[in-house]
């Protein structure tokens, strides 16, 4: 993982104000890296931005929005993750509120612990995780557990 991350942003729809106001609290740490959302929540974060950085996201070109979490998000996401596309998740996720797409929030999950990539699930963690010194610097994702599952022949 170089020292410029690829982190991905999603909020369930109780939790966009939270991940909203992390953006803007953490924006010199964020901006420098390369911003993937899901559909809704990615176009309020690139509101936010372009309110705050104008010039910073027109060089930049804004956030890279996939589809909505109900709509397919989430899967996108998550094979974003397992081709290595995603260096971090941030995922803000509502535990009170049952989602339609449950089954898809439950796979992003698993494929984030399965590939070991660093995941926040809300303010506390993600702002740990934005302070930690492997946050700007080049990092070596370790296998997980399961590399020897994911390596075996059939």
């Amino acid at each position: 993982m170089k020292d410029s991350k690829r982190i991905a942003l999603v909020a369930h729809d109780n939790c966009k104000k939270a991940l909203l106001e992390f953006v803007e609290n953490n924006l010199e740490a964020l901006h420098v890296h390369e911003l993937i959302a899901t559909g809704t929540t990615g176009g309020l974060i690139e509101r936010l931005l372009n309110e705050r950085m104008p010039e910073r996201e027109k060089e930049r070109g804004g956030v890279f929005k996939l589809k909505s979490g109900p709509l397919g998000g989430d899967q996108q996401l998550g094979a974003l993750i397992a081709e290595g596309g995603i260096d971090v998740l941030i995922f803000f996720w509502d535990p009170m509120e049952p989602q339609p797409h449950d089954v898809d929030v439950k796979a992003l999950l698993r494929l984030s612990v399965l590939y070991n990539i660093p995941t926040a699930s809300n303010m506390s963690s993600a702002e740990f995780l934005v302070g930690s010194p492997y946050f700007h610097a080049d990092y070596t994702i370790r296998e997980g557990y399961f590399s020897e599952y994911l390596g075996r022949s059939l």
